[in-house]
């Protein structure tokens, strides 16, 4: 985790409570040994309630908080048409200076999660941040997500953000 604290105060919120699997009684992964085999699976749709029960309990890298009870990410700011979607996140402060960090621990969750068939598109919330424009760039191009996904000091970040995202539901499951 980073040294310097961007935001040393941040607005913490309540989670909500809807969760794709407390709703569904199929799990969302496969189980442990099982082949992706099944061809009906491949067609299977992917809504907007999956993607952000995939991304909702990402952990802040400054703070031992989810991205969702910061308000970093919601429901309403995930988008799926087809096999396109659609991720837009607001940095908690306008100068924060792991912007790129959580773009990027949400594009990783993304990339490992969903099948190839899906794009991902990462941007963030217009007039949020300081750096909306490059930070949405560098995100959305493959061959600088793949170098940093190279890098050793950033992945351990990034995985330990990761470390709590497959715990979705209430705030107490993130901790």
């Amino acid at each position: 985790m980073s040294t310097q604290t961007w935001n040393a105060n941040p607005t913490i919120f309540t989670p909500s409570a809807q969760s794709y699997r407390q709703n569904k009684t199929e799990s969302l992964w496969l189980p442990h040994g099982d082949e992706d085999t099944d061809t009906e699976e491949e067609d299977s749709p992917i809504d907007e309630q999956e993607i952000f029960d995939l991304i909702r309990s990402i952990t802040d890298p400054e703070h031992p908080l989810t991205l969702e009870a910061l308000k970093v990410v919601s429901k309403e700011q995930v988008k799926v048409d087809g096999t396109r979607v659609f991720v837009e996140y607001t940095p908690t402060s306008p100068a924060c200076g792991m912007a790129n960090v959580i773009g990027l621990a949400i594009m990783v969750r993304l990339i490992r999660s969903l099948p190839q068939r899906y794009k991902v598109r990462i941007s963030m919330t217009p007039g949020s941040h300081q750096h909306v424009e490059q930070v949405t760039k560098q995100l959305n191009d493959k061959e600088r997500v793949a170098a940093a996904m190279e890098v050793d000091a950033l992945m351990e970040n990034i995985n330990q953000c990761l470390a709590t995202a497959g715990k979705r539901g209430s705030y107490d499951d993130a901790n």
